[in-house]
């Protein structure tokens, strides 16, 4: 399996509701996709001064699968209607998971 993380620092101009059309947009896109095993998106906490404003974390089964949700139209339309417009700066990693992690 791998774990995909994408982590993203907003424009100035960016409004709470807009990251609110955001997230939904994107929980109803993860919806759709059964490549999808799991799937996280929301503001970030802030715990730590320095962090990012939003983070995606994904879980497929291969990369494969990670493929098809990135390239996916569904993922393409929730880019074009809210993220594009948005994003200031965005960093992106994918990890491998083995069985037993996070249990």
């Amino acid at each position: 399996m791998i774990l995909h993380l994408a982590t993203f620092r907003w424009r100035d101009d960016v409004t709470p509701q807009a990251v609110d059309a955001l997230t939904s947009a994107l929980r109803s896109m993860a919806a759709e996709l059964p490549v999808l095993r799991s799937y996280v998106c929301g503001p970030t906490l802030g715990v730590r001064p320095g962090g990012t404003d939003y983070a995606v974390a994904a879980i497929v089964d291969d990369a494969e699968a990670l493929i098809s949700y990135l390239d996916s139209p569904e993922h393409a339309a929730v880019y074009e209607k809210h993220l594009g417009a948005m994003i200031a700066e965005r960093s992106a990693a994918q990890l491998p998971l083995a069985d037993g992690d996070f249990s």
